[in-house]
């Protein structure tokens, strides 16, 4: 077909979505946010233990790559000359630890995938040598050891305990403390500027992409709070993915957290733009519950079956459901919990633990918001949502009854990769993309308010309270024939736990507060 009859839609904007389960390539309309066209490759797991999680670091590249070519050809399919790719975005799964060889650009060894559980002593000895990030995505794409550039974001360096949010730059005592020496760490960069150019896999064919600029670089939850469009103080989105990221933007001061939360930067986009932080907190199960209930106990085949089985009973008639299969996250950080069901009868059957699973997400967001809320000292007035999970209406309906606050879900879904593609098309250089929220036409919400009474959501989220104390100090420190699987024994948990508390506790000291 001749370049002149195909599809003129303006400037367009691609986003990689790099995530646990799978990676993708998006290609967004820079005008009106519409979703063209992507295609996505599932990323598979390795276990080579019990507990262990890795992925190949080479099988992940090279999914980035496919995902790329296959969207051009869909997009050329579509009649829509792809010349129009102006810039690229990239979205990462966080705290995912791989080390790469700077020389020969070969993975040392495979990703510790952040669901990851094994040996306190591995822990401990990985801990001095491994900074906690895959930076080197870059130098990939962008020519590997053969010119490559390699840098991170300040959102990716704000999660590995080695950068100071405040100066953003790494920490010299930090790092000295970690043992991890500052000259193998990439340069920081803003999450919008032009990086480098892609270059693409020589054994592809068609090389699709090459040369275009790389622009916006986001770790998976600032790329959401950017993709709904979170850039007030006070406003907050929830993601609903294998665990639960509840972030809420508190401007350009950092909020230390007295509640259990993590200060974290949530977004600087452009060399010259202010940096904002935010608050976060996390729930290690959400949609993983449902995995659970499909894939260990089989009372549903498919993930969507949920939905139906808790909309047949519409009540849990009692049941509370903890899912703290490796411990409790945000605000509790308690290793020693696992996970109970409870309140159960001779009635309760497999419809009301479904509606208890989805409760219990709920309950989960519920405690987060009410930390943030009381280290914003503003309640929050309306949850922005995002991720897999939000298809579930029951959910949703749960989540604004448990809350006692609407809940708006986007039309478009993929706000993450969105959020990657806004923060490329608006990057200096490349200026396609407006950041203004009313520009976004294609961009429409679902609403869901409350429909029960406040005082009956008090009373079930006291009964869950009560749920939640009674699976804590359940597991002891003592050895396991068989190997710990605490929470604490997780190289990318274990490290992601230690810091957030070394945090909490430096808080105070870090910003001269004498209590």
């Amino acid at each position: 077909m001749a370049a002149s009859d195909r599809a003129v839609l303006g400037p367009l904007v691609g986003s990689i979505d790099q995530g646990t389960s799978s990676t993708r390539f998006l290609v967004f309309n820079a005008k009106t946010a519409e979703l063209l066209s992507h295609h996505q490759v599932e990323i598979k797991q390795k276990f080579p233990k019990e507990g262990w999680v890795e992925q190949n670091p080479k099988e992940i590249l090279q999914s980035v790559y496919e995902c790329v070519e296959k969207t051009c050809e869909k997009l050329n399919q579509l009649n829509i000359d792809i010349t129009n790719i102006k810039a690229i975005g990239v979205s990462n799964q966080r705290e995912t630890t791989v080390v790469w060889d700077k020389t020969t650009g070969e993975p040392l060894y495979n990703a510790i995938v952040w669901l990851d559980l094994r040996t306190q002593p591995t822990v401990e000895r990985l801990l001095k040598i491994i900074p906690g990030q895959n930076k080197c995505f870059f130098k990939s794409l962008t020519g590997g050891k053969n010119g490559g550039v390699h840098c991170t974001d300040v959102t990716n360096a704000s999660r590995t305990m080695l950068f100071n949010i405040h100066s953003l730059e790494w920490d010299t005592e930090l790092c000295h403390f970690f043992d991890v020496p500052m000259e193998i760490l990439p340069k920081v960069r803003s999450s919008s500027e032009i990086y480098g150019l892609m270059k693409m896999c020589t054994s592809l064919k068609s090389g699709a992409l090459t040369g275009v600029p790389i622009s916006g670089c986001l770790g998976d939850q600032s790329a959401a709070l950017v993709g709904q469009m979170c850039f007030k103080d006070g406003q907050a989105k929830n993601t609903y993915g294998t665990g639960c990221f509840l972030l809420c933007n508190t401007g350009q001061k950092p909020v230390l957290s007295e509640h259990g939360l993590l200060t974290t930067v949530a977004y600087k986009l452009g060399r010259d733009k202010p940096v904002c932080y935010a608050l976060e907190g996390s729930v290690a199960i959400a949609g993983a519950v449902v995995r659970w209930l499909r894939d260990n106990l089989g009372i549903v085949k498919t993930s969507s079956e949920v939905e139906k089985l808790a909309a047949e009973v519409g009540t849990s008639y009692g049941c509370y459901f903890v899912p703290a299969f490796s411990g409790l996250y945000a605000p509790y950080w308690e290793p020693s919990a696992r996970g109970i069901i409870c309140g159960l009868t001779q009635f309760t059957n497999k419809n009301h633990i479904a509606y208890a699973a989805l409760e219990a997400v709920c309950f989960q967001t519920r405690e987060i918001l009410d930390a943030m809320n009381k280290d914003c000292g503003i309640p929050l007035r309306e949850l922005q949502v995002d991720g897999g999970m939000t298809n579930n209406k029951i959910l949703m309906q749960l989540q604004a009854d448990i809350l006692c606050i609407p809940v708006v879900k986007p039309s478009m879904p993929e706000t993450t990769a969105l959020g990657a593609a806004m923060a490329a098309g608006a990057a200096e250089g490349v200026g396609v993309w407006s950041l203004n929220p009313g520009d976004l036409t294609a961009v429409t919400w679902e609403r869901f308010e409350a429909q029960i009474n406040p005082e009956e959501s008090e009373y079930r989220y006291a009964r869950w309270k009560k749920a939640v104390m009674k699976s804590m100090d359940w597991e002891t420190s003592e050895p396991h024939a068989n190997g710990d699987s605490s929470i604490f024994c997780s190289l990318p948990l274990g490290f992601y736990i230690v810091s957030s508390m070394i945090m909490l506790i430096g808080a105070k000291y870090i910003s001269g507060v004498d209590k």
